[in-house]
């Protein structure tokens, strides 16, 4: 219980600091939600979530710059291998540095840079197509058990949020995007946002 609902509070904080960072992409999600859904009509349903292709790369995006879990689950080396040149002998336990990894210039095009269009194929559809550059969520039989559902929780939290609220950053400070410490990649200051309505009043009674 603790490893869900901590990653995935942790991977909403990340997302809403990198829209406020990046207002153009907070701008463009909304847009696709008006178009999508609309603002008088109803509110955002989980049906809604495979046509919101953008607000998908948003989160996908988030989890590589800021993977819930930066250093995976050990592995243990069941036979003598070798990994990148070097020599694993049987036994060993391996830690995968996801957050190095993610961050690859080699495997990345501007690494640093927040680009969720990087995962929006050529015809405007989500591109799934990763193979070993991207393990938010790990990889194999330890894998995380509850990646759908915690992207599913993220994804409707977050769109019934901007379709609700327009959000801005305090006096317009800076975004502060300094990492703490702890195993789930936790921001180390909290996060600010002003809400304002964006809808109907009969959106929210």
């Amino acid at each position: 219980m603790l490893a869900g609902s901590d990653t995935t509070s942790t991977t909403m904080t990340w997302t809403l600091a990198m829209l406020m960072k990046n207002p153009h992409a907070l701008k463009r999600a909304q847009e696709e939600i008006d178009h999508q859904v609309g603002r008088e009509r109803r509110r955002v349903e989980a049906r809604d979530i495979k046509d919101l292709i953008y607000l998908q790369a948003i989160v996908k995006e988030t989890l590589r710059l800021y993977p819930p879990g930066p250093v995976l689950v050990p592995h243990e080396a069941r036979e003598d291998c070798n990994i990148q040149g070097y020599h694993v002998p049987k036994g060993t336990r391996v830690f995968a540095n996801v957050w190095k990894l993610h961050r690859d210039p080699s495997l990345w095009s501007e690494p640093e840079k927040f680009s969720p269009e990087r995962f929006i194929s050529e015809n405007g559809e989500l591109d799934e197509v990763h193979h070993f550059e991207y393990l938010p969520f790990g990889s194999g039989r330890r894998a995380c058990p509850g990646s759908t559902f915690a992207t599913q929780v993220c994804l409707l939290t977050l769109s019934r949020l901007l379709q609700g609220f327009d959000l801005h950053v305090p006096m317009d400070e800076p975004v502060d995007l300094e990492e703490g410490l702890g195993i789930t990649l936790p921001k180390m200051n909290p996060l600010q946002i002003v809400l304002s309505p964006r809808l109907p009043s009969e959106f929210y009674q």
